[in-house]
């Protein structure tokens, strides 16, 4: 297994967890479920570190041009995450009234017990996502604009840990969680039964994300003069993490290996990969709206152009805050979705449960994403200096 390639062995892993889920005894299952259960710990306590570790000697590494590069990616992330908002808008507002009527009866999904590990081991992590890279943006800019080689030593051999712990503990140990994730949501079959309820629109939101990451990667490809196509087929492997995990910080080293791969100078993938993880959610914008539509559609609840416009811009802003953990986008932006588009608790309920079902599509979707930007700030990186 350790000399396949990394999609291979992610590939193994699903296919092994969605085959063998059903068949394994329960207690079997809740072994994996106990080591997800500890292995999932410890990312959460390690993202943080990761960020940090990334984010602040690759903005001392950039130079004076930082701060600028800074503003440029979180306005490309912005602007990639708004306009795939308003995108799915138009496709959804347009499509779905044909699939779905407000006579159409909404199924009661019925949550299935999950499978209890034997135990548990909480690792809380020492500050959270936004600290981490706030802190990563003070050091890095700092030692960017000032001479502290002392500092600047500390950081980067900091880098050099973050990666060995990632090389050695966390890139191998992730097909083996992504195969008990599928394991286990096979066995309970939570998330299948919400995906053949909503087959028609779940096709259309997958159909939507192959269409946004065919054009990022058509403009990043243009912009860096190199085949789109390429470049996307080497994000592949992200790709299929991201699927597995869910999680856009999982996600991270994995992402920042293909980007490298792709040709991005390695102080830059290292300062953009981290701080898109955190704040260019394009697939998870879409999914969330697209859903939102079709429930507003079931419930006969009145939208329009205007409210949906708003709406996007909005949620582009509150999903900055949201984690980049499974489900982590969905619960930042519940208050929108109460505030703006007047979902109630039933709403909300079916919501998260809608988006939870396919929320690796959307992760996979931004993760890929981040690689594209990441090409284009390198391009506007050389064109500076």
């Amino acid at each position: 297994m350790p000399r396949l390639p990394l999609l291979a062995r992610i590939v193994i892993a699903i296919a092994a967890g969605v085959m063998l889920g059903r068949l394994l005894p329960t207690w079997f299952v809740a072994i994996f479920t106990t080591f997800n259960g500890i292995f999932s710990s410890l990312l959460k306590f390690m993202i943080p570190l990761i960020i940090l570790g990334l984010v602040m000697p690759a903005i001392a590494d950039i130079g004076r041009s930082a701060g600028r590069l800074l503003l440029i990616t979180v306005a490309i992330a912005y602007g990639s995450t708004v306009l795939s908002g308003l995108f799915s808008y138009a496709i959804s507002s347009n499509v779905f009234p044909q699939l779905i009527t407000p006579s159409t009866e909404v199924q009661q999904l019925e949550t299935v017990a999950a499978i209890e590990p034997y135990f548990t081991l909480a690792i809380p992590p020492l500050f959270d996502v936004m600290s981490a890279l706030v802190l990563g943006f003070i050091g890095g800019l700092g030692m960017a604009y000032l001479s502290l080689p002392y500092c600047n030593s500390l950081a980067h051999e900091f880098k050099t840990l973050i990666e060995l712990t990632i090389a050695r503990v966390i890139v191998p140990l992730l097909p083996l969680y992504i195969f008990g994730i599928f394991l286990e949501m096979t066995r309970t079959g939570q998330a299948w039964h919400i995906m053949m309820t909503f087959t028609a629109i779940i096709g259309i939101i997958f159909a939507m994300h192959v269409a946004l990451l065919l054009t990022q990667y058509g403009i990043a490809g243009a912009i860096v003069s190199r085949n789109p196509f390429k470049l996307l087929t080497t994000m592949l492997p992200a790709y299929f993490t991201a699927l597995g995990t869910s999680s856009s910080a999982a996600t991270i080293p994995v992402t920042l290996r293909q980007a490298i791969k792709m040709g991005v100078r390695e102080d830059v993938a290292g300062f953009t990969v981290p701080l898109c993880a955190t704040i260019h959610m394009s697939g998870s914008c879409m999914k969330i709206t697209a859903c939102a539509v079709a429930l507003m559609l079931m419930h006969s609840m009145p939208f329009s152009t205007p409210m949906f416009i708003g709406f996007v811009m909005m949620l582009g802003i509150i999903m900055v805050a949201s984690p980049g953990v499974p489900g982590g986008a969905i619960m930042a932006s519940l208050g929108v979705l109460t505030s703006m588009l007047g979902f109630g608790e039933q709403e909300c309920g079916l919501m998260i449960a809608l988006y939870i079902a396919m929320d690796s599509f959307g992760t996979a979707c931004n993760v890929t994403g981040d690689g594209a930007i990441a090409l284009i700030v390198g391009r506007l990186h050389r064109r500076t200096n």
